[in-house]
C-alpha cells in the first residue's frame, strides 16, 4: 500500500506568484531562443568567415611564392624599402620577383618609365644617368635566365653595376633606351641578410 506525502502548504508571508498566460511564456521562450542564437551562433559564424579568408590567404601566398618568373604588379612598398627599389610614380609595365636563400637575397624588377622618372630613380640609390655605360648588360646571365630577360632587341642599351657596402644591397641595372623619351628599367637588387 502506497501512502501519499502531505504537501506543504504555501507560507503566508510570500505573495503569490500569478499563473503565467499563455503570450508572456511565447515571448519568454523567444527571448531566450534570441540570447542562444546570439552567444552561439555569431561566434560560430565569425568562425566559419575568419576560417575562409584565412585559407584564402594562404592560397594567395601559395600563388605569389610558388611563381617561376616575373609577377605583373608592383613589389610592396616594404620589398621596394628593404632591397632600396623607390620605382618612380606613373611608371608603366612593371613587374618583379622575389628569391630568398641562406645566402642571398634578390628582387628581380622591370618598369616602363619617363626620362625625368629614370633620373629620379638612379638619384635616390646614389647614382645618375651619366654613371650608366653604353653597351654595358650589368645583369648577368644567371640572373637573366631567372626571370627569362634576353637583351637582344633593339638599343641603345646601358648599365652598371652600383655596389654598395653590406647591408645596402647592390644594384645591377639594365636600362633600354630604344624608346628615347620613355626608357625600359631593369634591375636585379642583391642583398646579404
Amino acid at each position: 500500500m502506497t501512502t501519499a506525502v502531505p504537501h506543504q502548504s504555501a507560507s503566508p508571508d510570500e505573495p503569490e506568484h500569478p499563473v503565467e498566460d499563455r503570450r508572456h511564456k511565447i515571448r519568454r521562450r523567444a527571448l531566450t531562443l534570441a540570447i542562444i542564437v546570439l552567444l552561439i551562433g555569431v561566434p560560430a559564424g565569425y568562425l566559419v568567415i575568419s576560417a575562409n579568408q584565412s585559407r584564402d590567404s594562404g592560397k594567395d601566398k601559395e600563388e605569389k611564392y610558388s611563381a617561376t618568373g616575373l609577377t605583373a604588379h608592383w613589389p610592396s612598398r616594404l620589398q621596394q624599402r628593404l632591397y632600396r627599389v623607390p620605382i618612380p610614380p606613373y611608371s608603366m609595365h612593371v613587374a618583379y620577383y622575389e628569391t630568398n636563400n641562406w645566402r642571398t637575397s634578390r628582387l628581380y624588377v622591370q618598369f616602363y618609365t619617363s626620362n625625368e622618372g629614370l633620373e629620379r630613380f638612379l638619384n635616390q640609390i646614389g647614382i645618375s644617368t651619366d654613371d650608366l655605360e653604353e653597351n654595358e648588360i650589368a645583369i648577368n646571365t644567371r640572373d637573366r635566365g631567372i626571370v627569362g630577360w634576353k637583351f637582344t632587341g633593339p638599343g641603345p642599351w646601358y648599365g652598371l653595376v652600383h655596389e654598395q657596402k653590406n647591408p645596402a644591397p647592390t644594384h645591377d641595372i639594365v636600362v633600354n633606351r630604344s624608346n628615347p623619351d620613355h626608357p625600359m628599367v631593369y634591375l636585379v637588387s642583391r642583398t646579404v641578410p
